[in-house]
């Protein structure tokens, strides 16, 4: 099987998964449900995953992989002013938990359903994704561009409202995700206390 092909089953299967696990949550999918969704044999699916906890991990570390390139991203071509810098932080994170809604579900339910080595390799990553929004607000607090006396707290309250968007939100609802990205911002930013 060529190099393509085998990312494209790979990939069939976790979708397959996301979706599962969004229906049914990680212990009451199954193995025979993730192979019917992908339409493959549960004996296929072990050619590429040793386990229905390896897909879990992998759907939890590809999308924090992508979430937080998306914010990298958006940082690197934000400017210097953390203001500017934080609202950059924010939009991606909120486009990311509505444009990847189903996999960052999975991702902010499921961190208890890891085993404690793959337990390890998410809490890293989203340790690193944590010091980004950290480093940009620790720095205003330095500036003075922002006053908040508790940016450690600023911070976990504004990535936990982030993420939280995916539990909630829907495309066809009042607010779309571009509204919901601007309010945050607006949120975040007053969170802060810019000077």
């Amino acid at each position: 099987m060529s190099v393509a092909k085998t990312a494209a089953v790979r990939q069939l299967i976790l979708d397959s998964a996301v979706r599962n696990m969004n229906e049914r949550g990680y212990h009451g999918t199954s193995m025979r449900d993730i192979a019917a969704g992908a339409d493959l044999t549960v004996a296929s699916i072990y050619h590429h995953f040793k386990s229905k906890q390896d897909i879990l991990q992998e759907i939890m570390l590809q999308a924090l992989r992508d979430a937080h390139g998306m914010t990298r991203s958006a940082l690197l071509r934000s400017g210097g002013e953390p203001k500017d810098q934080l609202q950059a932080l924010v939009r991606a994170w909120v486009m990311f938990h509505t444009t990847r809604r189903e996999d960052a579900l999975v991702g902010a339910t499921e961190l208890r359903s890891l085993d404690e080595p793959g337990h390890r390799l998410v809490v890293a990553l989203r340790d690193e994704q944590e010091n980004i929004f950290r480093d940009v607000i620790e720095r205003g607090v330095e500036e003075g561009a922002f006053r908040t006396e508790y940016p450690r707290d600023a911070v976990r309250a504004i990535i936990n409202m982030g993420q939280q968007v995916c539990v909630w939100w829907r495309a066809d609802g009042p607010l779309s995700a571009q509204d919901i990205a601007d309010r945050y911002c607006a949120l975040a930013t007053a969170m802060v206390e810019p000077a």
